[in-house]
């Protein structure tokens, strides 16, 4: 056909076709490497809470916000099945995982790490690095500074709740729990009011609202009794959980005082 075209007077010949270019070639992804178990990194607030991340660590000794204080193999087979890194199985697994193994990283109680800043993140592989064999979880420690920013640190935090370090990750506040100035940030930082003490709650489902803060009501009196200077003169403050908070782990209130 082209060339009865092109024969034809009056006509523009049709171009001859250029040969054709050769597929590129295809990509294949490669599995990340296991992380290391005490490396350091500088992630935004919104870095530290996504699923994956890809930033290179960084010195411990230099200024960073986040720490790997435990890595682990996923288990990614149920019943003989394979199912993606990204499914529910793994990421319950890991969302149990993390936050077990930090209270042993940190020191202290786990009503020390309650009444602190400092919370857990997990990384898994991206499905492409999965795919391709990497199999690990990566467990971090983060220190909140405010309701969207880290706080960052320099040197290890193995063992921070364990000494002199536990006051600077404490859980304080910028106004009294309940007023429109209420914003929790670590006691290094400038506030006016301390976290004191943790209440515990029963397990199993949210009791309510009106079960959860009456629960604390003696508790907190009595806690922000014992840290005022005058047992006759003080304030007290109780922090109960949302339904919210409770699904989201938070199964105590804390108590409060001015500080």
């Amino acid at each position: 056909m082209l060339a009865a075209l092109a024969g034809c007077g009056g006509g523009t010949p049709a171009p001859t076709p250029s040969p054709s270019a050769p597929a590129p070639s295809p990509t294949h992804a490669t599995a990340a490497p296991t992380p290391a178990a005490d490396a350091c990194y500088a992630l935004t607030f919104d870095q530290a809470l996504a699923p994956t991340a890809q930033s290179r660590a960084v010195p411990c000794a230099k200024r960073h916000t986040t720490e790997t204080y435990a890595v682990g193999r996923l288990d990614t087979v149920i019943d003989g099945h394979l199912v993606a890194v990204d499914s529910a199985h793994v990421r319950d697994q890991v969302a149990r995982a993390c936050p077990a193994r930090l209270a042993r990283f940190l020191g202290g109680t786990a009503d020390d790490l309650r009444l602190s800043m400092l919370r857990p993140v997990w990384f898994t592989p991206t499905v492409e690095q999965s795919d391709a064999g990497a199999q690990w979880y990566r467990c971090d420690v983060i220190a909140i500074a405010g309701p969207t920013t880290l706080l960052p640190v320099t040197g290890h935090l193995k063992g921070a709740l364990a000494d002199q370090r536990a006051d600077d990750f404490a859980m304080c506040s910028t106004a009294e729990p309940g007023t429109a100035g209420f914003t929790r940030v670590p006691c290094q930082r400038q506030h006016s009011w301390k976290a004191l003490r943790t209440v515990p709650l029963p397990a199993g489902k949210y009791p309510g609202e009106a079960a959860a803060k009456a629960a604390g009501q003696t508790i907190c009196r009595d806690a922000g009794r014992d840290a005022a200077s005058d047992a006759l003169d003080y304030q007290w403050g109780y922090e109960w959980p949302t339904a919210q908070e409770w699904r989201g782990g938070q199964t105590y209130g804390i108590c409060w005082a001015p500080d």
